[in-house]
């Protein structure tokens, strides 16, 4: 069994124990961070969960590199994975990925390709969100001159900034949510032009077929 074989063999088998430990890092995080008054003993639970997905990570990346074969430069080509591996809160987004993968499996997917590009952008776009609220109110909810108090404020700060609007009401004071907000706002710029260019794509094929005589229905993928 080749290389390629025995890696794609390996994401299959650990396509969904890696969307468990995704999920439970999220839930984790979460807890620690939002149940305030939250008894010691479950902190500390919380806390353990989260360093177990993020070592379940570590391995999955650790043994698609020695697979890979191809030694130091698997961190240059698989950059957007060892990006993750550094920045956990990434990691939901295998949700999305997982997703893909099991509606490939059952066949030729429901949704035209324009609209899974829409749908997936959405879904990311959640996860995302939610876990960069959670990242940068950590960071500021107890800092001196903070704007941003409340879970409510971190998440309307978050809308605006994936969004690329910038009101400008509340902002990050501190240096870590400072970065938490730039990897957002190029998240955001990224996600927009998917969806963007996506819909763009499907109303050009929609009037070229209305100019062609055709049903002006997108193909199916």
């Amino acid at each position: 069994m080749d290389d390629d074989s025995r890696t794609t063999h390996w994401e299959r088998r650990t396509e969904a124990p890696l969307a468990v430990a995704s999920a439970l890092f999220l839930t984790s995080y979460a807890i620690r961070v939002l149940a305030e008054g939250l008894p010691e003993f479950w902190r500390a639970a919380c806390l353990a969960v989260v360093l177990g997905a993020w070592a379940v990570f570590a391995l999955d990346y650790t043994v698609r590199w020695r697979l890979s074969g191809q030694g130091p430069r698997f961190v240059r080509t698989h950059w957007l994975d060892t990006l993750v591996l550094l920045l956990p809160l990434l990691r939901p987004l295998r949700v999305v990925k997982v997703y893909e993968a099991v509606q490939r499996r059952r066949g030729r997917p429901r949704l035209a390709l324009h609209a899974r590009v829409i749908t997936y952008a959405g879904l990311a776009v959640t996860l995302l969100g939610f876990a960069g609220a959670l990242a940068v109110y950590q960071q500021e909810r107890t800092a001196p001159g903070a704007t941003i108090r409340t879970f409510g404020d971190a998440a309307w700060w978050t809308c605006a900034t994936l969004a690329t609007v910038g009101y400008g009401d509340v902002a990050p004071v501190t240096a870590a949510g400072r970065v938490i907000a730039v990897g957002l706002m190029a998240c955001g710029l990224a996600l927009l032009g998917a969806v963007t260019g996506s819909f763009s794509a499907w109303l050009l094929q929609v009037f070229s077929g209305e100019e062609g005589g055709g049903s002006g229905e997108p193909p199916g993928s």
